[in-house]
């Protein structure tokens, strides 16, 4: 599964340990497959010269190391963003200015990009691309509209009458990543939302040089647009400087720059939607999978760039080699097959038991894509618990839903979904409750809340009942 190995279906170079051997630590061997201790492995794979990491058998001890997304220089990149957000924080735009001929080579004159340049944009792009972002849109509106949450009223105990109701985040920015690929779809999968839920004022900052198409697609919602990228974009939004506003929440997916200084904002206050740093992808397979079609799912999200992370989990040595092949055919026709083949040389294709320890693996790993091409796809999908999109067989790419399905491509990365959702409508609101109480009831209720007031020795909350219950009506 690496772009420079051309013996991807020869076993050459076996290193499966003997039954009774004591294995060597699997962490620190590419090709090495992990042993199920007493267990007879299956013909194993290790290809000459693939980095790629090949495993017959996998027991839950070998998860945590396994399993580790691909390495990054983290706390060198914690630094250098978090000197990019102090330096955006003293001195606004004449800092960005400034990151910006550093890191892009270039500073607008003005991060707005006008109205008019947005609406000009739209002369240059392919009606059949307008045609397509526009059918897009229906089917992402549709599914959002129907997320929007409903008012509710209820009377918890005689005279006690409680409500919730939702409200818009006033101010809301969209992050849109335009370095290595203009993702227009990022701006139907953010705007969209937030255009339904009525924010009030939406911002979107993207990288120096968009395309006209990505010009186009953010002309079609009413948001004022900045052309500044990258960590110090987060930061502007967050702070908020002399020509970009400071907003309430902060949403979209980026690079691990990006998402590091979301995190970083977020440890000071700043609200997020969620971790979505690189892209990631596990795919579950059966004999009932297109060997083809697992191929190019895996592609699809080792494009995204060379930290991406991609993972095949199957039932059978016979399958990987049958999807291992088909992904070396496939990558050499791609335009992007430098950067998928540097993200597949830390891919992983394990030989799984069964679904269900393919299941408990994906479970452990949280991934941000989950392809289930086996049989009973549906049944399957109700024991995910950790996931942040799911795609039901073999007709269902994870490409249909970064585009057009309905669903959100804005997903939690990094094991993140053990706690995080992707981007709904609900994510652009807040819930804000009432609770109207007449005399009476503040008679019933008054038991329970003077013993717990009581319990908690907070003698002013007990004299906020007493004095209304020895005041005459």
């Amino acid at each position: 599964m690496t772009q420079r190995s051309k013996n991807l279906t020869t076993p050459k170079g076996s290193n499966v340990t003997n039954p009774g051997q004591q294995p060597q630590d699997p962490s620190t061997q590419k090709g090495s497959p992990v042993t199920n201790p007493g267990q007879q492995t299956q013909d194993p794979m290790t290809p000459t010269g693939s980095n790629v990491t090949i495993l017959p058998a996998i027991t839950r001890k070998d998860y945590e190391k396994i399993l580790r997304r691909p390495s990054q220089d983290t706390v060198g990149r914690e630094e250098k963003v978090k000197k990019i957000i102090r330096e955006v924080e003293e001195g606004g735009d004449e800092a960005l200015r400034r990151i910006c001929m550093e890191i892009d080579g270039q500073a607008p004159p003005a991060f707005e990009i006008p109205r008019q340049e947005l609406n000009r944009a739209g002369r240059d792009v392919d009606q059949h691309l307008k045609t397509a972002v526009r059918q897009a849109m229906v089917n992402i509106r549709s599914f959002h509209e129907a997320q929007l949450p409903k008012p509710s009223s209820m009377e918890t105990m005689p005279g006690v009458k409680c409500s919730i109701r939702y409200t818009p985040i006033e101010k809301a920015g969209l992050y849109i990543p335009g370095g290595s690929a203009p993702l227009l779809s990022s701006v139907l999968m953010t705007a969209i939302p937030a255009t339904i839920a009525g924010c009030k004022e939406i911002i979107a900052c993207t990288p120096p040089g968009a395309s006209p198409e990505l010009l186009f697609t953010l002309s079609l919602f009413d948001i004022r647009v900045f052309t500044v990228g990258g960590a110090q974009a987060i930061a502007a939004m967050a702070f908020g400087t002399e020509s970009i506003p400071k907003v309430d929440k902060i949403f979209g997916p980026g690079n691990a720059w990006v998402t590091s200084a979301k995190m970083q904002m977020a440890g000071r206050g700043m609200a997020i939607d969620m971790p979505a740093g690189p892209s990631e992808v596990m795919v579950i397979a059966d004999d009932t999978a297109n060997p083809a079609y697992v191929a190019a799912d895996l592609l699809s999200q080792a494009e995204h760039g060379s930290d991406s992370q991609v993972i095949l989990l199957a039932d059978s040595m016979d399958l990987i080699r049958k999807v291992i092949a088909e992904t070396e055919t496939q990558l050499k026709n791609l335009s992007r097959r430098d950067t998928a083949g540097e993200a597949l040389e830390h891919a992983l294709a394990i030989c799984v038991q069964d679904i269900n320890q393919a299941l408990d693996i994906s479970n452990y790993y949280g991934p941000e894509h989950l392809i289930l091409s086996v049989r009973d796809a549906v049944s399957v999908e109700k024991r995910v618990t950790n996931a942040g999109s799911v795609f039901l067989g073999n007709y269902s790419p994870e490409s249909a839903g970064d585009y057009a399905s309905g669903t959100n491509h804005t997903l939690p990365t990094g094991g993140a979904s053990r706690a995080w959702s992707g981007i709904t409508t609900a994510a652009f609101m807040k819930s804000i409750t009432t609770q109207e109480i007449s005399r009476d009831g503040l008679m019933g209720l008054a038991p329970t809340v003077l013993q717990l007031a009581r319990a908690e020795q907070l003698d002013a909350h007990a004299n906020a009942i007493l004095q209304r219950l020895q005041t005459k009506p």
